[in-house]
């Protein structure tokens, strides 16, 4: 078999998991329900501050963008490579997002947490001050339902599958829904 045969039939493999992934997930009646409330904790917020780390800090840095320039939010990430070595430096990685937090985060302002496998223990961090500083979380997670995170927030999403790309993907679709309805 060539390689070009073989990675056809993985390409439709792949594509077979994120349609399955798709069809399961987007037709769940709770997802809608979830969207509706990220939707309601959102609309009265006027600062968001978004940390994830590796892909999921790529999603935040564009939904700060977004949320920001589509939704009129004052947004915020934590994705400056200065910023992030400063606080980890100073501090050490599992502490970093959350000594930022303890210095600009506020009560009422909202936190969106992204962890494909829910269990960085500096996003879970930063949750704790996030809750106990009287701001709003959501999460957004994957891989194993017993995920850290996903028991966190006050919304929390959460997409089965060990998949990186499709959990990421997932995740910045979710977002984009609930910027879409929030600027409809």
């Amino acid at each position: 078999m060539s390689n070009q045969s073989q990675n056809l039939i993985l390409f439709l493999m792949l594509t077979n998991s994120y349609v399955e992934h798709f069809n399961r997930f987007f037709t769940d009646p709770v997802l809608l329900k979830q969207i509706d409330e990220a939707v309601a904790l959102t609309r009265p917020v006027k600062r968001i501050f978004f940390l994830g780390n590796g892909g999921s800090n790529s999603i935040c840095s564009h939904m700060m963008e977004d949320f920001g320039k589509m939704g009129r939010f004052k947004t915020f990430a934590f994705s400056d490579a200065a910023l992030i070595t400063c606080y980890a430096n100073d501090y050490g990685y599992e502490q970093a997002m959350a000594e930022y937090l303890k210095l600009h985060f506020e009560p009422g302002d909202m936190l969106v947490a992204i962890s494909s496998s829910g269990n960085s223990k500096n996003i879970t961090n930063a949750v704790e001050v996030a809750k106990n500083q009287g701001g709003c979380v959501i999460t957004l997670s994957g891989f194993k339902p017993d995920n850290r995170l996903r028991q966190m927030g006050h919304l929390n999403f959460y997409l089965e599958s060990e998949s990186y790309g499709i959990v990421e993907c997932y995740h910045q679709v979710i977002l984009h829904m609930v910027l879409d309805i929030l600027c409809a």
